[in-house]
């Protein structure tokens, strides 16, 4: 009768875990990115205090092995964890003769990105085929 008791224990210990092991972490992500965007229109001269929350957050994503949202990357320069806001700590201009692509460029280190603007043009992470579908318990056992 003992191990069947501890089997349960075991079981319902299981069944209470979480289905996002991983959500406060996000939340403080969230949090962070922000925080980062108030201090920057609060007062745009406190740029150190957005470098360390956006380093902040990618050290948490980063330990953690967790993505960060292409949409949220395109706004963090590479170089210097500055959050990148147009015509506050970011120059912001559309180039291109043949393929027209929008260049971003950091005015504290002068980092340059580059994004396609074309039409046909979709991110990798956009594509319904890129995903893969978690596997669960109820495919296993159908």
């Amino acid at each position: 009768m003992a191990p069947l008791a501890k089997q349960t224990k075991v079981r319902k210990w299981y069944q209470g875990k979480r289905k996002h092991p991983y959500k406060d972490a996000f939340q403080r992500m969230n949090f962070l990115y922000q925080a980062a965007h108030l201090t920057l229109k609060q007062d745009p001269e406190n740029e150190e205090l957005v470098r360390f929350y956006i380093h902040t957050m990618r050290m948490i994503a980063q330990r953690l092995v967790l993505r960060i949202e292409p949409e949220i990357k395109r706004t963090i320069c590479k170089k210097c964890s500055l959050l990148l806001v147009p015509g506050i700590t970011a120059i912001t201009r559309i180039r291109g003769k043949r393929e027209h692509h929008r260049v971003v460029t950091c005015k504290s280190c002068g980092q340059v990105k580059r994004f396609n603007t074309g039409a046909n043009h979709t991110l990798w992470s956009d594509i319904p085929n890129a995903r893969i579908s978690m596997f669960t318990e109820d495919k296993a056992q159908s």
